[in-house]
């Protein structure tokens, strides 16, 4: 029975020349659908790698309860100064180890379109710096407290226009003069504008209210103790997590968002595909029918030529699912571009074609195939011998 199945699929696989244009329509038509598939999936994967990356479990964020965002959150300085003295913070001979940030929106211009977008502007300060090893200046210098001065991440640099070290630019009702560039490791920081929160409380009217705080934790990933402290007292209407966790679900919205669309829309095209791989398995079968009439004719019986045939659809289909991977990987992996997340403003990231985003795009070829090619070789198995030589005639 294997020997058999091994010829059959051998004749198929030489005979596909003879139905080039048919074969290489549907090879074309699975790989398109593939490259679709795949750019959303890249892109998803993409903006959750860049969150996700951002987070770490030695840092406890702080937020008024109920904030699911940033620009949501409120904390005043009362609530900052009792919160800092909880058990559960890192101290050093300065005192905690926290970082009290205020976040705005503010107007960027993307460089491609000129369209307006909103940008994330971060007041923080010495200790928002310390609290954040992995970040680094790579272009002109640190802002100074009490100026206005800021740094701006290397990706809005890259993405948005204006932000070139010595450029001025109107942020509120201020001018800023931008004095460095600076790089956090492709997290999500790389897409803010950092000045000094003290400077942009006053600019902005802003009082001594920031939107979250940071704290370097005693020990990474627990919020116990800080918890505790929040029950414990009333004017704490706070919620506390881990840096790690609150960006994971910043990410999960907006990821599972563009995943689902990518989803759908490959799954509407994948149906013209398929339309297309049952057109030329049909016109493989009725082709060879003579060939089936004879195999069957001198003892083959229907199983092999059934899997010969559907070996056919999965070959082709697996050549276009490969096409449309690579075709994917050199178009749109590393592909640099800006979404809203869930503060409403841009986040620029990179697409990400890793091996699972690639492995998806294969399955989805492979199920097309498959399907294409399982009713014409059932066709073919079941074709009487007798009407197969007539048809042949």
């Amino acid at each position: 029975m294997f020997a058999q199945i091994t010829s059959i699929i051998s004749m198929n696989i030489r005979s596909i020349p003879q139905r080039f244009w048919m074969s290489l329509a549907t090879v074309v038509a699975v790989a398109v659908v593939v490259a679709v598939l795949l750019a959303f999936l890249a892109m998803a994967n993409g903006f959750r790698t860049t969150l996700q990356g951002s987070g770490s479990d030695e840092l406890a964020i702080l937020l008024r309860t109920g904030s699911q965002a940033e620009i949501n959150s409120v904390l005043m300085r009362e609530q900052i100064n009792v919160v800092s003295e909880s058990p559960g913070i890192a101290r050093d001979e300065q005192g905690p180890l926290i970082s009290p940030e205020l976040y705005l929106i503010v107007d960027g211009k993307k460089k491609d379109s000129q369209i307006k977008a909103n940008l994330p502007f971060r007041g923080i300060d010495e200790r928002g710096l310390e609290l954040r090893p992995n970040m680094r200046i790579v272009q002109g210098r640190m802002f100074e407290p009490g100026k206005n001065e800021i740094v701006v991440g290397e990706a809005i640099q890259r993405e948005f226009s204006g932000f070139e070290v010595g450029n001025t630019i109107q942020l509120g009702r201020a001018q800023w003069q931008v004095v460095g560039v600076f790089s956090a490791g492709g997290s999500i920081f790389d897409s803010e504008l950092w000045a000094d929160v003290r400077t942009v409380q006053n600019q902005f009217e802003r009082g001594n209210t920031v939107q979250i705080v940071r704290a370097k934790l005693t020990t990474p990933g627990d919020v116990t103790a800080i918890e505790e402290t929040i029950k414990s007292d009333q004017r704490l209407n706070l919620d506390v997590k881990t840096e790690k966790a609150f960006y994971q679900e910043q990410s999960q919205g907006v990821s599972d968002l563009i995943f689902y669309l990518g989803w759908p829309l490959a799954i509407a095209m994948a149906l013209g595909a398929l339309a297309g791989a049952l057109n030329t398995m049909y016109n493989s079968v009725a082709q060879r029918s003579g060939e089936i009439a004879t195999l069957r004719a001198i003892g083959f019986p229907g199983l092999p030529v059934f899997f010969g045939t559907l070996f056919e659809s999965l070959v082709l289909a697996l050549l276009g699912g490969l096409l449309g991977a690579v075709a994917a990987y050199l178009f749109f992996d590393g592909l640099t571009t800006s979404t809203l997340g869930s503060s409403f403003t841009q986040v620029v990231f990179r697409f990400d074609m890793n091996a699972d985003v690639l492995l998806n795009g294969v399955i989805l070829a492979l199920v097309i195939g498959f399907i294409g090619g399982f009713f014409p070789a059932l066709r073919a198995a079941r074709l009487p011998v007798l009407l197969a030589f007539a048809a042949a005639a």
